[in-house]
């Protein structure tokens, strides 16, 4: 569904409503099976039950911090199963739901926030870089590495690659985003730049960020952008693929803004009920992603109870998985830290190595003459 509504917001591309119906878009068309739709399902809930119990690990003092999901499953696991395995994706701190796609597995995800791992997953590997901190400096990496595919002459054949920069509403703010859709732009880069306007960039609501809808940004640039209902699993699998494909044919970028809602904290650290109401979050309760998708799938006959209830307990199973996962994560040794800076042999590395084994042995020594 594509319209305006009575209050002249922006177009919003819709196939799955809130109540489960479906509707065709001239754009962006989609065939899904049943057995694709399960499998979509499943994702959402296995992800979200992941975030739930990474959140409760945090406040038992198992990991150091983590970045919820919730509510946005749909706008990563939609944006995700998009993806060709040549694909890179570059994700900033929250994209859970695409590593999950991408093959990462949550242990990966818990080291890190755990601070056990000095790196974590191989990029190359699962065509997923490492979690950025730094807000919006991704969006540079994924203009600069596209620059390379298309260099490469990887586009306008059969399993072209592209590639995709997930970001969030208060990242449009930065000068990294910002130079990153000019680079784009006039090297007509094959990159997507996917933005979960989540409507609050920590406690700054989005009319602090911006005046018009994030997605009109692009046309400054000279590229396309569209606003998807980021809470239709359904919308954001047909446009981001059809973006991605757009990006393989060598017509450059296009700006997504998957319109959605953080229901839960920023982060651990953060309390959202200091600056926003609780009428809010009601609201967007109404249009859950996964309550959609189950709705549809009732509607149409592609599932029973039956199916559910097995997604729920491979849901608890994962959980279980998770909670021992993290706890028997091994701490580090201390001189591993030096271990992959360079790929190859440092001087300048080497000698730091030598001195901080200096330095931790040293705490040996005294412990041998403090037993004399």
């Amino acid at each position: 569904m594509s319209d305006t509504t009575a209050h002249d917001e922006p177009e919003l591309v819709q196939l799955l409503t809130p109540d489960g119906e479906v509707h065709t878009h001239p754009d962006y068309p989609l065939e899904i099976g049943g057995e694709q739709a399960r499998s979509l399902y499943r994702d959402l809930v296995l992800v979200r039950r992941v975030d739930t119990e990474a959140v409760a690990l945090q406040r038992q003092g198992e990991l150091g911090l983590w970045a919820s999901l919730l509510g946005q499953e749909a706008a990563q696991i939609g944006s995700g199963r998009a993806l060709r395995d040549g694909d890179m994706a570059f994700p900033s701190y929250r994209e859970h739901g695409v590593a999950w796609c991408r093959g990462v597995a949550p242990r990966e995800l818990l080291g890190m926030f755990r601070g056990v791992t000095n790196g974590g997953w191989d990029p190359a590997e699962h065509g997923l870089q490492l979690y950025t901190i730094v807000i919006g400096s991704q969006a540079l990496h994924a203009t600069g590495y596209a620059m390379g595919v298309q260099r490469d002459g990887a586009l306008g054949e059969e399993g072209g690659d592209a590639v995709i920069a997930y970001f969030g509403d208060g990242a449009t703010s930065q000068g990294d985003t910002n130079e990153a859709f000019n680079f784009a732009a006039v090297n007509n880069a094959p990159v997507v730049f996917f933005c979960q306007n989540n409507q609050w960039a920590i406690s700054e609501p989005l009319d602090r960020q911006s005046r018009v809808p994030i997605y009109k940004r692009a046309s400054g640039f000279g590229f396309p952008g569209v606003r998807v209902d980021g809470n239709d699993v359904f919308a954001t699998l047909a446009v981001t693929r059809a973006a991605l494909e757009n990006a393989r044919e060598g017509n450059g970028p296009t700006l997504i803004e998957a319109f959605t809602y953080r229901m839960g904290a920023h982060t651990t650290n953060d309390d959202p009920t200091r600056y926003r109401a609780s009428a809010e979050l009601e609201e967007w309760k109404r249009k859950d992603p996964i309550l959609r998708l189950r709705a549809y799938l009732e509607k149409q006959g592609l599932a029973d109870e039956e199916f559910f209830a097995g997604v729920d307990e491979e849901a608890d199973r994962i959980g279980e998985q998770v909670r021992a996962e993290c706890r028997a994560l091994p701490d580090p040794a201390p001189l591993e830290i030096f271990d992959e800076v360079y790929a190859e042999p440092n001087v300048h590395i080497d000698r730091q190595r030598a001195d901080f084994a200096d330095y931790l042995a040293s705490f040996e020594d005294a412990g041998a003459e403090g037993g004399r």
